[in-house]
This record gives structure tokens, C-alpha cells and sequence, in this order.
């Protein structure tokens, strides 16, 4: 069997793999972590590479034994519980997750996180910081990806470019949270009617228990983008509880927080995209995950919690 320190070779922020699983057993087999679907004639066993794996999120019809949750656990991938196709299974539900423990955790981000978590103006410049990032990282993905732009998602676009008009102004002149999320939300609603445009979906009305495929594809890539941040605060050793922008009454906050890093500039388009394609769910997965490894969001989101708790909210 490989030794801890082979399992970790891999930094987190480098791992290529995100595992949703659904109607399957995982379980240890020979040293390594596989998992069990069985067919009409046959039963088929599939590897995990776990040293390369971040997330395995498990969906209705799973199981895994306490024997796979001690290997997964010991190459440090968070470990997660949905409901179909990625999202809860329970309306107002959060996703539970199982993470990984060990003595011997980072201390120095959660100590420079919480050293301006208690100032409520620093946690206000921390929340404009990440809209900053936001944006950036957004302008950055769709100014050179060429499938988006072949799908006519152009950076200059005048309803794109009005739709950011002002905005870092806009940040840097609220006074509250509150505020600032009502930015955010005009936002995420002018890049909302933009995607509606480029993708005939005409009748698009936002609402997270709609069935139609771009509800569906966001809440779905949603999900997606919060295992990322929450295997990000996890490796960080940062607790969700300790939010800059989504209240502080909602355990797992932060990870919604540093999911919006990446969230209108990923999820956002291809949701829409694939609403227009009527792509199936798990080919709207593979897209979605495959754009998070071209677009390094996982280094991105690291890369943003790091700068902001090593110099301790001082943006």
C-alpha cells in the first residue's frame, strides 16, 4: 500500500479529479479505493486514483465502507453526500461533508483569517476584494476561451462590457454587505440576460425548484463549484463558518463566498450553453469540470484565500 506522504505527493490545488457517484458501492480492494456498479449480467469495478482526487461526492444509490472512508481520508480528499445529479436531496438542505482529520493541519490561514474576521470593516474590504477577483477572473476566462466564443461570448460586447460598466466603483462605494450583495445580484441578473440572449432560452425565469435544464445546469454546477471551495477551506483549515459576504447565520458560508469566485464566469455561460444543446446531465458535468481544470479554478480559489489570510485582510 502507498505510504501517507505518497497519497499527499499531489498538492490539492494541482488534482485533476471530481468524483460524482451515483447507484454504486465504494469500497478498499487490493490497497486501492474502486467502486462497484453492477450491470444486467455482470458486476464492473472502476479505480479511484485518490492521490489526483479532490472531491468524491456520492448521490442516491451509494454506499462506501468504513475501510474506503480511512483510505480516502488518509490521501486527504473530502468525501461528500447529495441527492440526484449533485444537488441535496432535501429542499434547504446543505451537502454534508466528510472531512478528513489530522493533528497536524495548516494553522497559519485560519489564524490569518480570523485576525481580521472580528473587524467588521475589514471584513467588509475582504468581501469587495473577492467582487474584484470575481470579475477579473471572469474577464480573464471569457476574453480566451474559445469554445465561449464560439458560442458568442465576447468580453466587449456592449451588453457584456455594460453589464460591468461602473462596477469596481460600484464596490468600493458600499458601506455594508447588504449592499454589496444587491451589486453582486444586479450583476449576476445583467449576465443572466446576456447568456438568455446568445442562447434562445427566452422563458428563462431564475428559480433554484424549476425543472427546466439551465435551472437545473446552475444548481448542478453550483454544487460542483462548492466542492471546490469547500475542499479549498478545508486544506486551508478555515472553518465555512467565518464569512465575509452570506451572513453569518449560515454554517457554510464561506464556501458559497469563494465559490463566487469562479461561479458567473464558468457556471454561469455553460449552463445556458448546455440548456441550448439539451446535453445530458453527466455531459454538462463533464464540461463543467473539464472547464474548472482548463481555467485552474481550483489554483485560482486557493491562490485568492491564501493572499487574503497571509496578509491577514490587508488588501
Amino acid at each position: 500500500m502507498e505510504q501517507l506522504t505518497d497519497l499527499k505527493a499531489i498538492l490539492h490545488s494541482k488534482r485533476a479529479n471530481i468524483y460524482y457517484l451515483e447507484k454504486c458501492r465504494v469500497m478498499q480492494k487490493d490497497g486501492r479505493v474502486l467502486y462497484l456498479t453492477e450491470a444486467k449480467d455482470e458486476q464492473l469495478y472502476w479505480n479511484i486514483p485518490i492521490a489526483n482526487t479532490t472531491v468524491v461526492l456520492l448521490g442516491t444509490g451509494t454506499s462506501i465502507t468504513q475501510a474506503a472512508v480511512r483510505m480516502l481520508a488518509s490521501a486527504g480528499v473530502l468525501i461528500g453526500f447529495s441527492g440526484g445529479g449533485g444537488t441535496p436531496l432535501l429542499a434547504a438542505s446543505e451537502i454534508e461533508w466528510l472531512k478528513p482529520q489530522s493533528e497536524y493541519r495548516p494553522t497559519e490561514y485560519v489564524q490569518g483569517w480570523l485576525s481580521f474576521w472580528f473587524d467588521e470593516a475589514k471584513r467588509l474590504q475582504v468581501a469587495k476584494h473577492f467582487q474584484h477577483l470575481r470579475i477579473n477572473y471572469l474577464q480573464s476566462v471569457w476574453s480566451k476561451d474559445k469554445d465561449l466564443k464560439n458560442e458568442g461570448f465576447f468580453i466587449d460586447d456592449e451588453d457584456v462590457t455594460r453589464s460591468f460598466s461602473g462596477y469596481p466603483e460600484k464596490v468600493e462605494r458600499a458601506s455594508n454587505v447588504t449592499e454589496l450583495l444587491l451589486i453582486e445580484a444586479q450583476l449576476t441578473k445583467n449576465l443572466y440576460k446576456a447568456a438568455v440572449n446568445r442562447t434562445q432560452q427566452k422563458d428563462f425565469v431564475r428559480n433554484y425548484d424549476n425543472t427546466d435544464n439551465a435551472n437545473l445546469f446552475l444548481n448542478h454546477g453550483n454544487y460542483l463549484a462548492y466542492g471546490l471551495a469547500a475542499s479549498t477551506l478545508w486544506v486551508l483549515g478555515i472553518p465555512h463558518g467565518f464569512a465575509v459576504m452570506h451572513g453569518k447565520t449560515r454554517r457554510g458560508a464561506l464556501v458559497f463566498d469563494v465559490a463566487d469566485l469562479i461561479k458567473d464566469a464558468l457556471i454561469l455561460p455553460w449552463a445556458f450553453i448546455c440548456a441550448k444543446e439539451k446535453t445530458t446531465e453527466q455531459e454538462f458535468r463533464q464540461q463543467i469540470l473539464q472547464k474548472f481544470t482548463d481555467h485552474k479554478a481550483l489554483d485560482f480559489m486557493f491562490d485568492s484565500v491564501k493572499q487574503v489570510s497571509l496578509q491577514g485582510g490587508a488588501i
